[in-house]
Order: structure tokens, then C-alpha cells, then sequence
């Protein structure tokens, strides 16, 4: 096997997990939870769950990648050779998002080309889903958008490219250019919405606090949901880039910098968003709460709208929204890649190069599924699926492994003060070993009863739709990850802790 590649420094490290947390779900899901949850009042079970969950679940990622030295599957097979199947499991789970992210990349970098003059015209609806998307029967195929297979063929020539260069010349160096240029784009989007007509009461709506919500569960469910998935924990990203890290890092302290940075971006993203939606609201006589969206539609049909109504800039904002877009897009799909990338490599024991050319060569095969007129319908089946049935019950089932039954809590924690300032207390072990395990498991339960007692997208898929695209797909990750669990490993993989 090749020698393991080091970040160059710390530094290059946190860039690295900032970029992977920082996505596309930053923009365009973080805003609408705050507003539907309290509003203002959303920030104290927000911070509460990123101080009792996001930061000690980054730890723990961080402490385990550090520690053994390997990606998610070879990193939990040195803890316990029955935890392996977890890490594969968290890498199909990788795969299938890939497939699809990077076609919402895609569509970025082609609303940025239309966005000079402002192709998506007045009814931006009607021109995502039918004249761009070419939107079909969920029951047919249909057949290749060229709008959208050509700028994924440029997302994959981008980030495989990325990929085969390495660590050091590739993931770290782009994502020290991506993050700080996505951070200064978006920071002009923001201060420029903030000029606008409206701009003012956009915010009211969002930062003015409903206290009642305090006492709703589902508040604090929704505020750890939103912790959990934009922290980039539970699928293998975190312990695949932490493996990376040179032998003395203070693993303790890049946690807080990168969960702090994640949730800063957040909020200035919930600036931006909602003083541009104050401004829709003005221009078009309505209250706040009539415009809010989020997902697909609020970056492809109601940034479009708020576009064409500005006064000055169309084109310049445009622009800038959407490559602010595409950049987070890209720091996010290269870290998922790498997860299987790496794992595949050591699994294999093959070079790098061709651990990229199969893993992403097999990705970007895929994605083109999600190219074609039923692209739109297969991807919110799937990313609906994969979510809530892989990314979170996979997180649920690392961390009671890793605190109940392998009980590596204390030792886990002894390797953390080891490299750190910040010593870890009792808080750490706490949060992990029972707020944790107990806030997943309601949410998996409380997804279960939902999905069991009725269809996802009220109606609008057919049952058997829903099945294979939806639930086929979250199983099918679990059973990629007990079948790969059956290769043995070369004894001196399972046995080398490089760089320790």
C-alpha cells in the first residue's frame, strides 16, 4: 500500500472539514428550519445540540481517525473487527449521495451561465421544471437533458481531477482557495440583499423569537437534525479526512473551529436568504411567510424571482449566488468521494489513481441516471431516503458501538487530551454515550412510524416508486457494507497504525 498522505498542516486539515461541512443544505435548508422552529427563539436548542452532539460527535470522528490511522471501515475494523460493516455501511451511504450531488452542482454552474441574461425569464417555476429540467413521468426514464449532462460532465472532469492530485496538491490546496472565495462571494451577496426594500423585515421574520416553541419537542429534534446533517457525521467523511492529520494535531480544538465556522456560515446564510426573501415579499405585496421556501425550489425558482426584481445587479447577483453555490457544492462532493476513495485503496490495496478511476469513475456513471427527464424525481426520493434511513441511523449505530459496546469512550478520550488543549470532561462521554444515542433514536423512530403510516411526497410517487428508489436504496447501502465486511483484510493492514 502507499504510504499515507498528510494534510500539510492543521490549518489544511480545518479548511478540509469546513469545506465537507459547508454545503449546499447551509444555503438552502438551515434558514427555512430556523424560521419554521421559533425563529430566534431555535437558536438555544441549536447551540444546545451542537455543544451536546455536533462538537462531541466531530471529536469522536476525529479522535478515531487520528488514532488508527485508516478510512471509516479500516479505522473501526482496528477497533473491533464486528464494526467494520458500520464504516462500509457509511460508505454506501457516501456513494449514493455523490450520485446525486453532483447533479445539483451541475445545475448551479448551468443557472450561472443563465443568470448573464437571465434566461430563467418571469415564471422561474414553470422554467426549472419544464423547460430546464424537462420534469417527466416519475414512471418513465425519459431521456438525457443536455442542459444538465453537460456541466456534469464538467463537475466530474473538476473533481476527479481534484482527486487524483492527492491529498496535499488536491483536496487541501483546492479547498484553501474554495472555502475563503466562497466566504467573500457569499459575504457581498449578503451585504448587497441587505440594501434592499424589505430587507429589514425579511430579518424580523426570521430572528423574531416564538418562546412557546421551547417547549416543543420537535424543536429540539429539528435543531439536532439540523446539527447532525450539516456537519458532515455519520458517513465516514470526518474519520476518513481526520486520518489525514499529522501525528501532534490538536483534534479537540479543530472540532469547536469547525463546528463554530459551520454554524457562522449557517447564520450568515440565514441573513442573506431571508433579507433577500423580505425583499420578494415587498416587491410582491405579501407577507414573509408566503415566500419562504427552501431546497431546490427556494435556489432555483424563488432566488431567480428575487433576481429579476432587484433594482441594479441582476446579472452580477445571479452570478454570484450561484457559483457561491457551486463552490460549496464542490468542497462537500469532493470529501464524500474521498471516503470511498480511501477505502477502496486500503480494502484493495491498490494506488490512489485507480482507487479515483473506479470509485469515481462508477459514481459519475450513475449520477447521469439523475441527468435524464426523471432526474428531478429520483433524486428527492433518494436524498429523502438516504438520509433519514442511512446517514442518521448509521450515525445512531457508530456512537452506541462506540460508547456501550466497545466502550472506547475513556480511551478515545485519553488519545484526544493527549494531542489537546481543551481536555475533554465528562460532558463528552455524556453527550455521546446518552443525549446522543437518545435524541437518534427518537428521530428514527419518529421517521419510521411517518414513513410506515404513510407515503413520502403525499401522493405524488406511487408506492412501488417509493420502493426502488427510496427504501431499495437505504438497504441496498447496509448490504453493501455486510458484503465487503466478508473480504478479510492482509493481516499487517489490520495491525499498522501509520504515522503513531
Amino acid at each position: 500500500m502507499e504510504k499515507r498522505a498528510q494534510f500539510t498542516s492543521r490549518a489544511g486539515f480545518i479548511f478540509a472539514a469546513v469545506g465537507s461541512a459547508i454545503g449546499l443544505g447551509n444555503i438552502w435548508r438551515f434558514p427555512a428550519v430556523a424560521y419554521e422552529n421559533g425563529g430566534g427563539a431555535f437558536f438555544l436548542p441549536y447551540l444546545f445540540a451542537l455543544l451536546t452532539a455536533g462538537i462531541p460527535l466531530l471529536i469522536l470522528e476525529f479522535t478515531i481517525g487520528h488514532k488508527y490511522r485508516g478510512s471509516s471501515p479500516l479505522s473501526l475494523a482496528r477497533i473491533s473487527r464486528g464494526a467494520e460493516w458500520i464504516g462500509w455501511w457509511q460508505i454506501g451511504i457516501s456513494f449514493v449521495i455523490a450520485t446525486y450531488y453532483s447533479v445539483i452542482i451541475a445545475w448551479a454552474m448551468a443557472y450561472t451561465v443563465f443568470s448573464f441574461k437571465l434566461d430563467w425569464g418571469k415564471d422561474t417555476t414553470s422554467f426549472l421544471i419544464e423547460d430546464y429540467l424537462q420534469v417527466g413521468d416519475p414512471a418513465s426514464m425519459g431521456s438525457f437533458v443536455p442542459g444538465v449532462f453537460i456541466p456534469l460532465v464538467l463537475v466530474w472532469i473538476i473533481v476527479l481531477g481534484i482527486l487524483f492530485a492527492g491529498v496535499r496538491k488536491g483536496i487541501e490546496l483546492a479547498t484553501k482557495i474554495m472555502i475563503p472565495l466562497l466566504v467573500f462571494l457569499f459575504l457581498i451577496i449578503v451585504i448587497q440583499a441587505l440594501t434592499l426594500n424589505g430587507a429589514v423585515e425579511g430579518l424580523n421574520q426570521f430572528f423574531k423569537p416564538d418562546w412557546s416553541s421551547i417547549f416543543n419537542g420537535k424543536v429540539w429534534v429539528a435543531a439536532y437534525g439540523q446539527i447532525f446533517f450539516s456537519l458532515s457525521i455519520g458517513f465516514a467523511i470526518m474519520i476518513t479526512y481526520s486520518s489525514y492529520l499529522p501525528k501532534k494535531a490538536d483534534i479537540t480544538n479543530s472540532a469547536f473551529i469547525t463546528g463554530f465556522a459551520n454554524s457562522s456560515f449557517e447564520l450568515l446564510a440565514g441573513f442573506g436568504v431571508f433579507a433577500a426573501l423580505g425583499f420578494m415579499a415587498a416587491q410582491q405585496g405579501v407577507g414573509v411567510d408566503e415566500v419562504v421556501k427552501s431546497g431546490v425550489l427556494l435556489a432555483f425558482a424563488a432566488f431567480p424571482t428575487i433576481i429579476n426584481e432587484l433594482p441594479a445587479f441582476q446579472q452580477a447577483f445571479g452570478i454570484l449566488f450561484f457559483v457561491s453555490l457551486t463552490l460549496a457544492g464542490l468542497t462537500s462532493l469532493i470529501s464524500i468521494l474521498e471516503t470511498y476513495v480511501a477505502g477502496i485503496q486500503e480494502k484493495f490495496n491498490m494506488s490512489r489513481s485507480m482507487a479515483v478511476s473506479i470509485g469515481g469513475g462508477l459514481t459519475a456513471l450513475i449520477s447521469l441516471f439523475f441527468a435524464t427527464q426523471n432526474g428531478l424525481n429520483l433524486l428527492d426520493v433518494a436524498d429523502y431516503f438516504i438520509n433519514n434511513f442511512g446517514v442518521a441511523m448509521a450515525g445512531l449505530f457508530e456512537v452506541i458501538f462506540i460508547a456501550w459496546f466497545a466502550k472506547q469512550l475513556k480511551p478515545l478520550q485519553a488519545h484526544a487530551d493527549a494531542v489537546s488543549d481543551i481536555k475533554l470532561g465528562a460532558w463528552w462521554r455524556i453527550s455521546l454515550s446518552v443525549i446522543t444515542p437518545a435524541v437518534l433514536g427518537y428521530m428514527m423512530y419518529d421517521n419510521l412510524k411517518q414513513n410506515l403510516m404513510g407515503d413520502y411526497g403525499g401522493g405524488d410517487y406511487s408506492r412501488e416508486f417509493l420502493f426502488n428508489y427510496g427504501w431499495t436504496v437505504a438497504l441496498a447501502a447496509i448490504f453493501f457494507g455486510v458484503l465487503l465486511t466478508m473480504k478479510p483484510w492482509k493481516q499487517v493492514t489490520l495491525d499498522e497504525k501509520e504515522g503513531l
